[in-house]
């Protein structure tokens, strides 16, 4: 891998992660029901407002994190440097980088949870006599990313692989339990 695409991922592994996983747990959340237990089929119509909703939350929650951490290290610095104004550095330019950066990782975290809840859910719409696919695509989806950030960290990737699966398991069962849509 070439250091600048290294780099990159290090800047946006959080909100990439956070965004791929929120969308794969919503659409399990919000479908799994309908699809196991009903056997409803999946239309495009429903891939894509699944997906803006993933979408939404993403932004939000993502944003408010990112923004709020930037801001508080700059009033932690301010204060370590002992100048006079509390988070002045909150204030400056450096503020505005903060505000910036944390738009720039949302964006990567709205596309991620877009794509983990919509592109699952495609695939159902497109296979409409095996809806339940989407939740095993879920599920495998999840556990293959667990595979992947146990790679990245030098983890344990059948633990990380087997964690996520799981996870991805009870979700979906609890979407099952739930039936929303």
């Amino acid at each position: 891998m070439s250091q600048p695409v290294r780099r990159l991922l290090a800047r946006f592994l959080l909100p990439l992660t956070l965004g791929t996983v929120d969308g794969l747990l919503n659409a399990l959340t919000l479908t799994a029901g309908s699809l196991v237990g009903g056997g409803s089929r999946v239309t495009y119509g429903l891939a894509f407002r699944v997906g803006g909703a993933a979408l939404v939350t993403a932004a939000f929650s993502v944003f408010v994190a990112e923004y709020a951490e930037g801001r508080a290290n700059l009033v932690r610095a301010s204060r370590e440097l002992n100048l006079t104004a509390r988070g002045h550095l909150a204030t400056t330019r450096l503020g505005r980088i903060a505000a910036t950066r944390s738009l720039a990782a949302t964006a990567v975290a709205c596309a991620a949870s877009f794509l983990g809840a919509a592109v699952p859910l495609l695939v159902g719409a497109a296979l409409p006599d095996v809806s339940w696919i989407v939740v095993v695509l879920g599920v495998l989806a999840l556990a293959a990313f667990g595979g992947l950030l146990g790679r990245l960290f030098a983890g344990r990737v059948a633990v990380w692989t087997v964690a996520m699966g799981i996870g991805g398991v009870a979700i979906a069962w609890i979407g099952v339990w739930l039936d929303i849509a």
